[in-house]
């Protein structure tokens, strides 16, 4: 049986989702935040050395990171919501697939803590933190995000889903910073908010919110 180590509001409910999508039977074992730090519990450190989710196991195999995550989960359904290899859409699946995390993330973490600097810090040092966050998000964070918003507006131009016709598992890996990047009031577009609207409409989306529990972004 695969066990989901799940952090409430984390990457770890797209992979809550995927097996829901897949129709693989699994256990979830929740995990809350700390509520001053809003990090994951240490309990997390028992499951893999980095206390971190989203986290699976089975029969002894521990896979972390959600990428590798929904590689693992496909190749055991069969190679289910992946295109096929040497297609223009098994190209685009990769693209994507690593995309999420590696180019679309950054930019969102780093806005979720220059935003904080300032409420987190001594009260004599308030205004001269936030006049410094407030510099590197208008000056280089926020012109980043600007980018990566018209970049998933004109990739969703002519197709529904980002790899085209089909809905995938990267449109499962891709929700995570989409839905964060829409919550936070940055400013999505009416193609990223079709695309969440198709995604959040689908069965599997709602039962993996039921099996998950509260999460913020839906």
């Amino acid at each position: 049986m695969i066990t989901v180590h799940h952090l409430e509001n984390s990457r770890s409910q797209r992979v809550l989702w995927l097996l829901e999508e897949l129709g693989l039977p699994y256990t979830v074992k929740r995990y809350a935040r700390d509520p001053k730090t809003m990090r994951a519990p240490p309990d997390l450190t028992a499951i893999h050395p980095l206390g971190k989710s989203p986290v699976i196991t089975e029969d002894g195999i521990v896979v972390a990171e959600t990428g590798a995550i929904v590689t693992y989960l496909t190749d055991r359904a069969g190679g289910a919501l992946v295109p096929a290899p040497g297609t223009p859409q098994g190209a685009r699946y990769t693209y994507w697939l690593h995309y999420a995390e590696g180019s679309a993330m950054p930019p969102l973490l780093l806005k979720l803590v220059f935003a904080r600097l300032a409420p987190g810090s001594p009260w004599a040092l308030r205004p001269l933190v936030r006049r410094i966050a407030d510099t590197v998000l208008q000056s280089f964070v926020d012109p980043d995000l600007r980018r990566h918003a018209a970049f998933w507006e004109g990739e969703l131009a002519d197709r529904p889903y980002f790899c085209g016709a089909d809905f995938t598992a990267a449109d499962i890996m891709m929700s995570f910073p989409l839905e964060a990047f829409a919550a936070r009031g940055t400013g999505a577009g009416p193609r990223v908010t079709a695309w969440l609207a198709r995604i959040h409409a689908r069965p599997a989306y709602r039962q993996a919110l039921e099996r998950g529990g509260p999460y913020a972004y839906a």
